[in-house]
């Protein structure tokens, strides 16, 4: 997979390609110092060379992963706004509300955590 839009046209139902599509758009223009690649088969963000954060879909929901320190950071946060979690991933179902202002804050946080890092993923990580 070499472009968003070919990630894009495999999420099957209308309504989930049109969300998930609103959530890249928002990112590109919130952040527009960001880079969107595609990478192990999903839209992720970088900076510098290094990962900001990553997008994911699933039939049920779509996720999204700040890496071990963000998720450290944002679990209870992310878990009292009423989205689920597992080790690496916020998930947010379909019918939830996109909490932009959340993840602004995710990306905001890694983007001033990760402002010297010179590697893709944080060492430890």
């Amino acid at each position: 997979m070499d472009n968003i839009n070919q990630f894009l046209d495999d999420i099957t139902d209308d309504a989930n390609r049109e969300k998930f599509t609103r959530i890249i758009d928002w990112v590109q223009n919130t952040f527009p110092e960001l880079i969107l690649e595609i990478k192990w088969n999903q839209p992720m963000f970088t900076h510098h060379g290094t990962y900001i954060i990553a997008f994911s879909v699933a039939k049920t929901h779509f996720s999204f992963s700040p890496e071990g320190v963000g998720m450290e950071v944002f679990r209870d946060e992310a878990k009292s706004i009423g989205y689920q979690t597992t080790k690496m991933l916020i998930k947010v179902k379909w019918s939830d509300d996109v909490k932009y202002d959340f993840i602004e804050k995710v990306i905001k946080f890694n983007m001033k955590e990760k402002k010297e890092c010179k590697t893709f993923w944080r060492k430890g990580d």
